[in-house]
């Protein structure tokens, strides 16, 4: 597997939909292009307590971000900090509440926004505040700084889907044509990140429910999909193993050739 990688965290995206509605991505996983699972959000299904296990792959009890009103640096090894540690640059493209957790807190709407800092957890930051940041930006802004820096690994945290959910619901027009619309964005961004010798996965935080909101149990909040896509084309389609976002920090330490943390106790999963 290629030692750079890109995750592509698509904010509020439930399994189903990805399913009924990402025709790119399922497209992969049809001609065997890309390896497709279902991934379990840990509990509470919000967003903050999922990033934070998501990158430390410690669960929210154990890392303390139990809510999203937990607003500080994560406390814990996370592939940011351990990439960094080995030598390699990162990157990430997102919300602001990445840079509180992994680059410094309180945010600073000016001084953190955009920076380039060889010393820093992420070594290349570009944030955004507003919920409506359109994704197409925030795609091609990723794609950018893979080709401009080359970092091993890339952080691309799109809001569009969740924005939609909040106001509209899950089962609206809107949500699922923020859906098909993130698909065909990335239909143009993969092809460009595959040829640079990256992999890619693309997974989300957690779903939506009918109600314009998740942070509860049920399958439409925690079930998410998980797509693996490598430079060489190679994939095994759709997999029957439901995986747990605690298994997704050992697994991105493993592609970047890097020891995971003894706190990343859980089994990497095949790529």
């Amino acid at each position: 597997m290629s030692s750079k990688v890109v995750m592509v965290l698509c904010d509020g995206l439930g399994d189903a939909p990805a399913r009924d509605r990402m025709g790119f991505l399922e497209h992969l996983v049809e001609e065997q292009a890309a390896t497709r699972y279902t991934s379990r959000a840990v509990l509470p299904t919000t967003s903050r307590p999922n990033y934070e296990s998501l990158h430390t792959g410690v669960a929210p009890l154990e890392h303390g971000i139990v809510s999203n009103f937990i607003v500080r640096e994560s406390k814990l090894p996370n592939v940011f900090s351990l990439a960094t540690a080995a030598g390699l640059t990162t990157a990430a493209v997102g919300y602001q509440w990445f840079s509180e957790m992994y680059h410094r807190s309180p945010y600073d709407r000016i001084g953190h926004s955009e920076y380039d800092d060889g010393d820093a957890g992420i070594t290349h930051g570009r944030f955004y505040m507003s919920e409506d940041q359109p994704d197409a930006e925030v795609v091609i802004a990723a794609v950018l700084m893979a080709q401009r820096h080359a970092p091993s690994y890339v952080l691309t945290h799109t809001m569009g889907i969740d924005h939609a959910g909040h106001l509209h619901g899950r089962g609206s027009d809107d949500y699922n044509q923020a859906v098909t619309n993130l698909d065909m964005i990335l239909a143009l961004a993969i092809p460009a990140l595959l040829e640079l010798g990256y992999s890619v996965l693309v997974t989300a935080d957690h779903g939506h429910d009918d109600h314009k909101y998740h942070g509860g149990t049920g399958d439409d909040v925690r079930d998410v999909p998980m797509y693996c896509i490598r430079p060489n084309g190679g994939g095994n389609g759709v997999q029957p193993d439901v995986l747990s976002h605690l298994q997704v920090a050992p697994t991105l330490c493993h592609a970047l050739g890097i020891e995971p943390a003894p706190t990343m106790r859980a089994e990497p999963f095949a790529w």
